[in-house]
């Protein structure tokens, strides 16, 4: 019955995760590339990363691996050298969402808590080179997962499928390169996020508690331009770096309770707590990839105006054609 169930709810909840993340990263990345929602082009650049990564995994991890190759097993994708690629890029696509919510982090902290280097760092032309460093990065750290899997089966000398290698992963190399990855992609995030986040707080707290000493004998009454900035930017960091945290919190204490070699390829029980739980962790975290839009909405105001116009442009565009064609007739 847990296996039955546990399937059929992953059979409705990709679709349905893939219908509404698609359209909303690409909305997302519209709107910030218009470039009128008020922010400065670092942290847009930041966040069209963050889109961006979002949006590939939609369409790798969630389309591609979990839609498509999973109900076509013996389609083009299954092709044991397609099927390690495939395997290779879900993991490039979830370390690039990760690390450009860390850069985020980083550069709102920055921006926040380090007023003399932040001219130097917090520019159009540092995010730039941040945003291309960490995909090569990426990429090159994910090399290994190449070598990591084996044909599941031969079939007229054809392989299909890709299952965990026992020779990669019981090697002392491979078994390294799994605590390796599981720092790289989880507790190094983890622990970067929330010490930058605690040092904003910090900070923030005793540079607003010094200013309001300063205006309480003049202006107390009038509203501070600067702390309400700071107010925006606090809600923004938290909401993206916590909501990102929680949603990738049962994944992460899966992760390392079943060591990479039983989170890609299940073989055996699908009932076991150990599968429920890693399945259970993975579809919270690509929630994390689709939720950004509806952050970035309840807490920007111009985004919202923006988003609003985009979804009325089409509409205002069939009625305008609606009315020309009319006043021809």
């Amino acid at each position: 019955m847990g296996q039955v169930t546990i399937l059929l709810i992953k059979e409705i909840y990709y679709p349905i995760l893939a219908a509404i993340g698609v359209p909303a990263n690409l909305v997302t990345i519209v709107i910030l590339f218009r470039g009128n929602c008020g922010l400065s082009k670092c942290i847009s650049g930041y966040m069209v990363a963050m889109a961006t990564a979002d949006l590939l995994v939609m369409i790798i991890n969630i389309i591609v691996y979990y839609i498509f190759s999973y109900h076509f097993p013996l389609s083009f994708l299954s092709h044991t050298p397609v099927c390690k690629f495939i395997l290779y890029m879900t993991v490039v696509t979830l370390d690039l969402s990760v690390w450009f919510t860390v850069s985020f982090t980083f550069d709102r902290f920055v921006a926040l808590c380090c007023q003399k280097f932040k001219t130097r760092y917090c520019t159009e032309r540092t995010a730039a080179a941040v945003i291309t460093t960490v995909p090569v990065l990426v990429l090159l750290e994910g090399i290994p997962f190449l070598f990591a899997y084996e044909p599941q089966q031969i079939i007229n000398k054809v392989q299909w499928g890709c299952r965990s290698s026992v020779a990669f992963f019981s090697s002392p190399p491979g078994a390294t390169y799994v605590w390796v990855h599981s720092a790289w992609v989880v507790w190094l995030p983890f622990t970067f996020i929330a010490l930058f986040n605690y040092l904003t707080v910090g900070r923030i707290l005793v540079a607003n508690r010094a200013r309001r000493g300063l205006r309480s004998h003049s202006s107390e009454n009038q509203s501070d331009p600067e702390m309400e900035k700071r107010r925006k930017s606090i809600i923004l960091l938290f909401s993206i770096s916590g909501t990102f945290v929680l949603l990738w919190l049962t994944a992460a204490v899966s992760f390392v309770t079943t060591r990479l070699t039983n989170t890609t390829y299940y073989r055996g029980d699908r009932t076991d707590p150990g599968y429920i739980s890693t399945e259970t962790g993975a579809m919270l975290k690509y929630l994390s990839s689709c939720q950004n839009m509806c952050i970035y909405a309840a807490t920007q105001r111009k985004f919202r105006e923006e988003l609003m116009n985009v979804l009325k442009s089409p509409w205002t565009r069939i009625l305008r054609f609606v009315g020309n064609w009319e006043q021809k007739e």
